[in-house]
């Protein structure tokens, strides 16, 4: 009887492949031969399920924000109030953990290859767009003025409160300070 594929769970691997790769030394050199060696498999099985790079950097790119979004859950709990979402999910964003610092520096590869490849940003936008929408909403339900501007500013500050990180401009309790900073100026009565 011929064994039976999971294919989504194989396009799966080989996309996680390529999160590794752009973990370990960023995207811009990174082929699908680098893949598939990387995943244990063909070069003609990368191509078959992914028909171009391009495919493949942005199917990864959705994998890694599935990832980002399921650590984003497991810090939220029904009954929490509005402030408390928004720092929990911030604190998702930031890399103070392992899986955070993979997390972060496989997004900063991306960052770093869509400043040479524009046209990739397309299919990456609506990932931190979401988390934005989310932010501002929670910020809403709080009465906050300026919801939107607010949370793009939190979540750049977030972001950049992570390259710091990563950079070793910061250690992670003082990112952590700085954001818990920002956030009691825009939850303060008043």
């Amino acid at each position: 009887m011929p064994k039976r594929v999971d294919h989504d769970e194989r396009k799966r691997h080989i996309a996680g492949a390529l999160l590794r790769l752009a973990e370990e030394r960023g995207l811009q050199h990174a082929s699908m031969r680098e893949v598939a060696v990387a995943a244990g498999v063909s070069l003609r099985l990368v191509q078959y399920y992914f028909h171009t790079k391009d495919a493949l950097l942005l199917a990864a790119l959705g994998y890694l924000a599935e990832q980002l979004a399921d650590r984003m859950k497991s810090r939220l709990k029904a009954t929490m109030e509005p402030r408390e979402a928004v720092t929990e999910l911030l604190l998702a964003v930031l890399p103070t953990d392992a899986e955070g610092v993979r997390i972060t520096r496989t997004f900063a590869a991306f960052y770093s290859l869509v400043l040479t490849e524009p046209h990739l940003s397309e299919g990456g936008v609506a990932y931190p767009d979401g988390l934005e929408r989310v932010i501002a909403g929670q910020l809403r339900k709080a009465e906050r003025p300026e919801p939107e501007l607010a949370a793009a500013g939190l979540l750049a500050l977030t972001n950049g409160l992570g390259s710091s990180i990563l950079a070793g401009q910061r250690d992670a309790d003082g990112a952590v300070a700085v954001l818990r900073h920002h956030l009691e100026l825009i939850f303060r009565e008043g």
